[in-house]
């Protein structure tokens, strides 16, 4: 039984468009098994619209204030929300009925953000590594329920159940919540973000690495002078070894960093902007034989690993259940020789892969490399979902799904899909991942017309 989060401070500002803005911080348990273990401070930003902005006095602003809630979930993990009013999909939730809220998932953003150096506050390494225990999906969902429970306090028995939208993890994490409270739920919307049903991430990289090859061949296909490019690039990073070339993070430029721009290949316009990068490197070896400060900090800008270390450290771990991840992407990669270094052929880029050479390339991450490794070592993951709970789910569930996915497996989806009781797909080959940002008209919808029944 998950007890309502207690509600610390809420102020609410106007903001153009038209919006009411609403700023909360909530206090929730740390671990929700253990209450004596301390607490955390969840921070969320909720909209609705302002029909009449000035008058607070209003006597159909309470009845606005209890519309029905659609909670956003961000993908990771560990990234934070961006502000209602900055999202290009908040004005068609709010035009449907409901008043949104996006929350900072535990550990981003102003939700007891987790840093290097706030870990480092938590004490030993072992210490810092259980902390780190509490910042899966399995966590978040009680949040939500707790935050749920204390946003619907004063409404009707009937009305306390709210929508969620999932994105990518937070899709994740709406099924981790279909799977064990499904009484706070309305309905469930999820944005590339059906989850493998595995036990760990072996398989999953299996089959990602396989997209991310033919991501790459659609990049040289597209810009076939990068093939030269790329290897000149990559054997002056080689040449100087792994931690010569600095940043100004205090990190250093590897090749094996550098092929990890590729985790661009995946969003709508990532083969341009990987182009876009690798041509200023190549300008610049060609005109002065090492690689300028500007390139050096756009390439760095590209890589946020250092700005959300939850998205490192934990990234494995999304998918273990008794399982230890054991630096999995490392150990698949070995069976494709299409990225290894030094290569005869193109140079191929990786995708959304953590590696163990992370840990010592990236400056934040340096710094919290013994508890990682705790991590990456530990097996009694507790389980993120029931699949006889899903398999009787009496939620509605619809999901854009993308053929093209480099991040979630396809197949995979549509398995899970199908483990869902009632789920229905929008599933489309003229998408990639982050649709719901750069096509955010077709993509809603595509699943709203699911939810509304047209396509029946």
């Amino acid at each position: 039984m998950i007890a309502a989060a207690k509600i610390l401070e809420q102020r609410t500002h106007l903001v153009p468009g038209k919006l009411k803005i609403t700023e909360h911080f909530f206090e929730v348990p740390r671990d929700y098994t253990k209450p004596s273990a301390g607490t955390l401070k969840l921070f969320a930003r909720s909209a609705r619209k302002a029909e009449r902005p000035a008058d607070n006095s209003d006597p159909e602003d309470k009845k606005r204030s209890q519309l029905p809630w659609f909670v956003y979930l961000q993908g990771g993990p560990g990234f934070e929300c961006r502000s209602p009013q900055n999202n290009a999909w908040t004005n068609t939730i709010l035009d449907k009925g409901y008043q949104l809220l996006c929350l900072d998932q535990r550990g981003t953003g102003l939700s007891t953000p987790v840093t290097a150096s706030t870990l480092g506050l938590r004490g030993n390494d072992p210490v810092q590594a259980n902390y780190l225990k509490s910042f899966r999906a399995d966590s978040i969902v009680k949040d939500c329920e707790a935050i749920r429970k204390a946003l619907t306090a004063d409404y009707p028995a009937e009305k306390q159940k709210w929508t969620v939208m999932g994105q990518s993890f937070g899709g994740f994490c709406a099924t981790t919540y279909l799977s064990f409270y499904p009484e706070g739920l309305k309905e469930v919307f999820i944005f590339g973000g059906l989850p493998p049903m595995v036990n760990g991430p072996d398989e999953v990289y299996e089959r990602l690495y396989k997209k991310v090859i033919q991501r790459n061949e659609a990049y040289y296909q597209k810009y076939p002078e990068d093939v030269d490019r790329v290897k000149k690039i990559v054997t002056l990073l080689q040449k100087f070894g792994d931690s010569t070339v600095r940043l100004s993070s205090e990190g250093s430029l590897s090749a094996r960093r550098f092929q990890q721009l590729g985790l661009q290949f995946g969003a709508h316009g990532g083969i341009d902007t990987v182009h876009e990068l690798v041509l200023r490197a190549s300008s610049d070896l060609s005109q002065f034989g090492h690689l300028t400060r500007g390139t050096l900090s756009s390439i760095e800008q590209s890589l946020s690993f250092d700005e959300n270390i939850l998205y490192s450290v934990l990234h494995e771990p999304i998918y273990c259940q008794g399982t230890a991840s054991n630096w999995s992407a490392e150990r698949i990669i070995q069976k494709y020789s299409e990225f290894s270094l030094p290569k005869d052929g193109p140079i191929y880029f990786t995708g959304e892969m953590m590696y163990p050479f992370m840990l010592n390339a990236y400056s934040e991450l340096r710094k919290v490399k013994a508890p990682a490794e705790l991590i990456a070592s530990y097996a009694d993951w507790p389980s993120l979902y029931s699949l006889p709970q899903l398999a009787q789910n009496t939620v509605p569930v619809y999901a854009a799904v993308y053929i093209d996915d480099m991040y979630v497996d396809f197949d995979f989806s549509m398995d899970t899909a199908g483990r869902i009781k009632g789920c229905k797909t929008f599933v489309t080959n003229a998408m990639y991942h982050d649709a719901v940002r750069s096509r955010v008209d077709d993509v809603m919808k595509g699943v709203w017309a699911l939810r509304d029944d047209v396509m029946d």
